[in-house]
């Protein structure tokens, strides 16, 4: 399944460079975000709560951050177990264009979804998906404008 899209950020592409990188701020960005550390050198370890479809579950996760280009693109490597739920991975492309006073954000994801999930359907999937990441990405601009006035 692939998901795609787009959003301008009001601050400086620097600044959103720096909280795409800042865990404290990830994990009040993502819908149902538990946790969120740092394992390691741009590793991470996250337990996200979601519901999709009739199946709601804690997913434990990992993230790994690569192919880093500051302040321009990152590679996103994901993986999360749900338990009976299912199991989830993707792969995200993130670019930053400076765009006027602001950050043109663009990302493309694939992601694959395995067990309860899988049986869901990928357009029900798909649709929570798009709705968690208008969601992450409306907290995120919020958080990153906020940041921009100070």
């Amino acid at each position: 399944m692939e998901l795609k899209g787009s959003h301008r950020l009001e601050a400086p592409r620097a600044l959103v460079w720096k909280y795409l990188n800042t865990p404290e701020v990830l994990q009040a960005c993502v819908p149902g975000c538990e946790s969120f550390s740092e394992t390691g050198a741009d590793e991470y370890a996250a337990v996200v709560v979601a519901a999709i479809g009739p199946v709601k579950a804690r997913f434990k996760g990992t993230l790994v951050i690569g192919e880093k280009q500051a302040p321009a693109r990152y590679r996103i490597v994901g993986q999360g177990d749900g338990g009976m739920a299912g199991f989830g991975k993707m792969v995200a492309d993130v670019e930053l264009a400076e765009e006027g006073e602001g950050t043109l954000l663009s990302y493309t994801a694939q992601a694959q979804v395995g067990g309860k999930l899988a049986q869901i359907g990928s357009r029900v999937v798909g649709s929570v998906a798009g709705k968690l990441a208008e969601e992450f990405f409306r907290r995120f601009s919020a958080t990153v404008g906020e940041k921009a006035q100070t």
